[in-house]
């Protein structure tokens, strides 16, 4: 799919700041062709159908924490694991949950602003902040850190905490993903979902940040195609898509 020329594509010769969310920046971490070819060119992966549930989970746990943000106490969850910190309030919140909005900073040695929403934020009782993410699923398997694909995860974590430092905040090291897990072991559906949460603790890493943001921004400046990464899937679907009875694969 092609995006019309807005916005949200690179232009090398501009001088105005370039707004780079999060999840893109993410794109250039798993592949740098797939990167270029949407940010420069407009070029979407293949699409894939949104994930209407787990964003209801999402909206839900929001409007949950918030009765307690309201009330400046400890949600249950936070007492269970030993937290000792209320969520956050703050007159920006909720337009650093905004996706379009986020947190954001202006890279100024590339002229990017970094940018992303975060699910929530905790404070302690010295105003430290805690960055936390709300991720929702269905398995039997427990839920820990163990998969590839959550290494996105943990880079997503430390993308919050390094913007909200850049804002001048203090950020604890510790940044947590509250996963709410649906049990497939009721009788019957009875038109509801039970629920189990568990606290996932990471201590966030961001020197790879800085590293990443520079990079990108000379992958944009190029006007070379970039190599695609060994592990991207949607590069080999496109290359997938090139064969054909006339072009076959090479030996």
């Amino acid at each position: 799919m092609i995006l019309k020329p807005n916005k949200w594509i690179y232009d090398p010769t501009s001088k105005e700041p370039f707004r780079l969310s999060r999840s893109r920046l993410e794109i250039y971490v798993q592949c740098p062709r797939c990167f270029y070819l949407l940010v420069r060119h407009g070029v979407k992966r293949p699409g894939m159908p949104a994930f209407t549930l787990n964003i209801a989970v999402d909206e839900l746990m929001k409007k949950e924490f918030d009765i307690h943000r309201a009330k400046n106490r400890a949600h249950p969850l936070m007492a269970h694991y030993g937290i000792d910190a209320v969520p956050f309030d703050h007159v920006n919140l909720e337009e650093w949950r905004n996706a379009f909005e986020g947190i954001k900073y202006l890279h100024e040695p590339t002229n990017l602003e970094i940018y992303g929403g975060v699910d929530d934020i905790w404070v302690k009782p010295d105003g430290t902040l805690i960055v936390v993410d709300y991720k929702a699923t269905s398995t039997r398997e427990g839920i820990s850190w163990e998969g590839e694909w959550k290494d996105a995860y943990k880079r997503q974590l430390e993308i919050y905490q390094w913007l909200l430092r850049k804002n001048g905040f203090t950020v604890a090291p510790e940044a947590y993903l509250v996963y709410a897990n649906a049990g497939k072991d009721k009788e019957a559906f009875d038109a509801e979902l039970e629920f189990e949460l568990t606290l996932l603790e990471h201590k966030g890493d961001g020197s790879w940040i800085e590293g990443a943001i520079s990079n990108a921004h000379a992958c944009l400046q190029s006007d070379s195609l970039p190599e695609s990464s060994p592990k991207c899937e949607w590069c080999r679907y496109r290359a997938a898509e090139l064969l054909t009875p006339q072009n076959p694969p090479q030996p």
